[in-house]
């Protein structure tokens, strides 16, 4: 088991493969949604599969292993049951170092691959960010269910956040935005708050005459509490079409995804640097044109050399990225890779 990401330092010491004739297992863990797919060393995609979300946390390792095995068996034998060399799980919720190990050990014992790698999420949106001519460092924010960011610098250095939630500092993502959304769509109706485009949102987003009716039902569990994740894109819209409620949360996004950047890139000392800024995540990955130039405005103020890039690629093509790093393929086998799958890490314009 080696559970150090390639990112920011080199290969030294693993063994180089023969192009072709095995395979690396690469999985993307969300919150929403799991991508796994097995690539050949050469870089060919030979299988790939989506799942439900997964949360170690509240699971523990060895169930969430568990799940994902069913997937991984799915890819192994629709990829023909070739050699695997090496895994890389990156996972949401495993936050801390031990929930790392914890699951890179249940990983290993599930017996995938002669050995395995388990980080945070975050590292793929880096790494799938990160243009094949260029080191692998730089910054990655992701704003997807939940909100995250990582920061590895051009000597290996590495700085992350804990991520649990409010507790730990944490503002937005799709479930945050949602409950922000149903904060002031209530406010508005009961006249507690102002008038905003968003109660009539809500009405409609759950098929309901009221905000009130809405909460009710979440609090009686007739609504899934994860069902709020589904008013991200609702509060985007309700911006982009001027409503000044919804604009001052996407305003305050913006903030919270630049402060995630500038912080990690100030630990490090990157903010002097043509620092790639890597976003993703599905509230990002949206395009919203107020959101990103936002961020886009408010980093290059505070690093005004950042190189800010949204991926549109699957995060996990940054798991299998690393994957390829940690065996040594060979530069044509990420060339392969990422000209299978559409990817574009352009600058935002600021």
């Amino acid at each position: 088991m080696d559970n150090t990401p390639c990112l920011g330092g080199s290969a030294a010491g693993k063994s180089k493969v023969t192009e072709g004739q095995a395979a690396i297992l690469a999985l993307d863990g969300g919150n929403s949604k799991t991508d796994v797919a097995l690539i050949r060393t050469d870089g060919a995609v030979l299988a790939s599969v989506r799942g439900g979300g997964i949360n170690s946390q509240e699971a523990g390792a060895e169930p969430t292993v568990h799940a994902l095995d069913d997937l991984v068996r799915q890819v192994v034998h629709a990829g023909g049951e070739i050699p695997v060399l090496h895994t890389v799980a990156c996972l949401a919720n495993a936050d801390l170092p031990e929930e790392e190990e914890e699951l890179a050990a249940a990983v290993l014992a599930a017996g995938w691959s002669q050995t395995s790698t388990v980080i945070n999420d975050t590292f793929a949106i880096l790494r799938s960010g990160l243009r094949d001519d260029e080191p692998h460092w730089g910054v990655a924010v992701v704003c997807g269910a939940g909100i995250n960011a990582v920061g590895v610098a051009p000597d290996g250095r590495v700085t992350r956040f804990l991520a649990l939630g409010q507790l730990t500092g944490d503002w937005g993502g799709g479930y945050g935005l949602g409950r922000e959304v149903m904060w002031h769509a209530i406010r508005a109706e009961d006249g507690r708050g102002p008038a905003t485009a968003l109660t009539e949102c809500v009405r409609d987003f759950f098929n309901m005459d009221k905000v009130e009716d809405v909460a009710i039902a979440i609090h009686k569990e007739k609504i899934e509490d994860g069902d709020l994740n589904g008013l991200a894109p609702v509060l985007l819209r309700a911006s982009a079409d001027g409503d000044p409620v919804a604009r001052g949360i996407v305003d305050q996004l913006a903030d919270e995804i630049s402060i995630l950047a500038l912080t990690a890139m100030r630990r490090l000392g990157l903010t002097g640097l043509a620092t790639p800024v890597v976003l993703g995540g599905g509230v990002i990955t949206a395009g919203d044109t107020i959101l990103l130039t936002g961020i886009a405005d408010r980093i290059v103020t505070g690093a005004p050399d950042a190189e800010i890039r949204v991926i549109d690629v699957p995060p996990v093509v940054g798991a299998a990225l690393l994957a390829l790093d940690h065996i040594q393929a060979p530069p044509a086998a990420e060339a392969r890779l990422r000209a299978t799958l559409r990817r574009s890490t352009d600058p935002v314009a600021s």
